[in-house]
């Protein structure tokens, strides 16, 4: 029985991400929805959960969030190669 709930919430929680990852769009109209509708029920918790991050940056739904700022200190120098 305990097989079933643990084998049920890996397949829920990976149609959520797969969901999230292929039609970014439509799952932040569907989860503001969701946020909006647990907000008037007093789910404040939940709704704060449910409630999408708005895209900055690409906004093309690529993966990038507002947390991916670009970092000066990943420059790396191009050194010549000396063969011995």
């Amino acid at each position: 029985m305990v097989e079933i709930l643990i084998v049920a919430a890996l397949v829920l929680w990976s149609t959520l991400v797969v969901f999230k990852k292929v039609f970014p769009k439509t799952s932040n109209k569907t989860f503001g929805v969701l946020a909006e509708f647990t907000q008037k029920q007093g789910w404040n918790t939940l709704s704060k959960w449910l409630k999408p991050v708005p895209v900055a940056g690409c906004g093309g739904g690529c993966g990038c969030s507002q947390e991916d700022a670009p970092n000066a200190n990943k420059t790396a120098e191009i050194q010549a190669v000396k063969w011995k």
